[in-house]
């Protein structure tokens, strides 16, 4: 499915979106807690825009003929295809950009499929890092698809084979499913249930889930209720909310409150992120949320 175009204007910085056909997958396609969307500019382009923090981890698939993909974390630069975590800190994308795929993973999802040597907190890494070896593999397979149509289910197929591969090797991350919970409630209420709460929901201490949560997401649940927060606060400035009108809806104490949670994950004014070319064009590239994982029930 091809769209074009934001309904956010066009956005400021080096990147029109207008020259750019955005596809996303069918229904049919996707896979729980993860969603996708592909990228290719009409005409050769050159892209550099810093990417605002999504809670989820970030795959970033350089399709283009000679990884021409630049990332820059910080001041630490690499090429071609990127893992960037929930915490990307200065992350921009730049360079002569071609085809890109990406693939956002909600954490659960991400310490499923990226095994255990991922950091899903950490800024950005080669996605080779983290994904060994069969990354070029893959990259070869999504390359060689004749349509975004079919790049979409080779990468859903790619996506569940490295999954039954990790299973079957005992290398694949075990979540607790209150742990899996615990998220799930955060991001459904838009980061704005305790702590406590969600260790009164799932029988444990408010030590132990923090403590579980942590080890096995890279964060802790009041970091991620802060990060869901923000990532809404963000998606209403983008749209054109005030910032007194988003921190009232995002349920931030007041205005002062939001700018401060703003600096902190962005190192922007809310003015600067409502203009964000990676907020600018959510509403085209992710239409729908895929369908939720269910959450397993106890015996």
């Amino acid at each position: 499915m091809l769209r074009t175009g934001t309904s956010a204007g066009a956005p400021t910085g080096t990147l029109d979106w207008t020259l750019w056909d955005i596809a996303v997958p069918s229904p049919s396609r996707r896979l729980p807690e993860i969603s996708m969307a592909g990228f290719r500019p009409r005409v050769p382009a050159l892209a550099d825009i810093a990417m605002i923090p999504h809670p989820s981890v970030t795959l970033l698939f350089d399709l283009s003929d000679g990884a021409d993909l630049v990332h820059d974390a910080g001041g630490r630069y690499g090429r071609g295809s990127v893992a960037v975590g929930l915490l990307p800190g200065d992350f921009r994308a730049s360079g002569q950009v071609g085809e890109v795929l990406q693939i956002r993973l909600q954490p659960v999802a991400a310490a499923a499929l990226l095994g255990e040597q991922a950091d899903l907190r950490g800024e950005a890494v080669s996605l080779q890092d983290v994904w060994g070896r069969d990354v070029a593999q893959a990259e070869e397979r999504l390359r060689a698809a004749g349509s975004w149509d079919e790049r979409f289910t080779a990468a859903r197929n790619i996506l569940l084979r490295r999954l039954a591969e990790l299973t079957r090797l005992d290398t694949r991350p075990q979540v607790d499913r209150e742990v899996a919970h615990a998220w799930r409630r955060t991001r459904g209420s838009r980061g704005r249930v305790r702590v406590a709460g969600l260790a009164d929901e799932v029988g444990w201490s408010r030590k132990r889930l923090s403590a579980r949560f942590r080890s096995q997401l890279g964060i802790t649940p009041k970091r991620a209720a802060r990060l869901v927060r923000f990532d809404h606060a963000a998606h209403l400035l983008a749209a054109g909310r005030t910032a007194v009108g988003a921190a009232a809806e995002s349920g931030y104490v007041d205005q002062p409150h939001l700018h401060r949670e703003v600096k902190e994950f962005t190192g922007l004014t809310p003015a600067a992120v409502a203009t964000a070319p990676w907020l600018a064009i959510d509403d085209v590239a992710w239409p729908a949320s895929p369908p939720p994982a269910p959450t397993p029930q106890r015996p």
